[in-house]
This record gives structure tokens, C-alpha cells and sequence, in this order.
């Protein structure tokens, strides 16, 4: 086995105008969010956008810490405003994109194992999938339909309530 076969889990698009409007619109408001980032150490900022079924938009970016453990990141910033403010109102998408005043980001960037989890909380308290679109400053954007294809073997509140 030489790895997972990337095409199988996540469409790919060349570039953003090839993704569907409602797609387009998500990550434009993730890069909107990019710009608040506070990422003075690594000068990674990171901006997420979260489409709740009602059609509201939260949005999200990372807050560094000088204690690194205590910063947070975008992808989580925005799950939890949005379910923080709009309770059992259910995700149906998150968009995800970067910026470095270092280097240019050429490739979609994907939620860290801990934004994994979170999203994956929200996915099984509210039994639907989220749509997670990732992209960085410019280049190919990967889509998921589901966390399911990061955590095939996911952790959840029914491993809590094994009897």
C-alpha cells in the first residue's frame, strides 16, 4: 500500500473560479478573515468561514499566543462562535485559507488534527456532514464532503457510551 489515493476523498479544483458559487462565496469570506489573523511568531494567518444551515456566515481566524499550547486556531475560532451563538443551528461548511507575509502559499490548507476533531464533534452532534473547502493564497482547492475522509476512525460521544 503506498497511501491513501487523495482523488478517491476529495474533489479538486484548479483554481477558485471553478468551484460552485455558494463555494466561491465561502472561501472569499474565509480570506476576509485571514486579514484579522493575530500570527505575530509564525506569520501564518489563517482565516476560516462556517455556513450554518440557516445561511449565516461566522467567521474565524487564528489568535496566537506567546505560550504557543494557548493560541487557537481559525477553523476552531469559527465552530465554536458559530454553535457558541446560533445553538443547534447545524454546520453545513467550512472554508479554510492562509496567507504568509514569509512565502506564498501554493496549496490548500487543511484543518490541524484538534480542528479535525472539533469538526468532527459537530458532525456527529448534529448527524450531517460538513463541507470542507481548502485552498491557500493561490493554486489548487481540495473539497471533502466529509471530516470522515481526515478521521476514518473517529473518536466520539458513543465511545463515552459503551455498554
Amino acid at each position: 500500500m503506498k497511501g491513501i489515493e487523495v482523488k478517491s476523498l476529495f474533489s479538486e479544483y484548479d483554481n477558485i473560479e471553478e468551484l460552485p458559487e455558494s463555494d466561491r462565496l465561502l472561501i472569499n469570506r474565509a480570506k476576509e478573515s485571514v486579514k484579522n489573523a493575530y500570527a505575530p511568531y509564525s506569520h501564518f494567518y489563517v482565516g476560516a468561514a462556517v455556513l450554518l444551515e440557516n445561511g449565516e456566515i461566522v467567521l474565524g481566524n487564528n489568535q496566537e499566543n506567546a505560550s504557543y499550547p494557548l493560541g487557537l486556531c481559525a477553523e476552531r475560532v469559527a465552530i465554536f462562535a458559530a454553535a457558541s451563538n446560533n445553538p443547534g443551528i447545524k454546520i453545513t461548511a467550512i472554508a479554510v485559507t492562509a496567507h504568509s507575509k514569509d512565502f506564498n502559499i501554493n496549496k490548500p490548507v487543511a484543518p490541524c488534527g484538534a480542528c479535525r476533531q472539533a469538526i468532527s464533534e459537530y458532525e456527529h452532534l448534529h448527524k450531517n456532514a460538513i463541507r470542507i473547502i481548502m485552498m491557500g493564497e493561490s493554486g489548487k482547492v481540495l473539497v471533502s464532503e466529509s471530516i470522515k475522509h481526515f478521521l476514518p476512525l473517529q473518536f466520539t460521544a458513543d465511545d463515552l457510551n459503551s455498554k
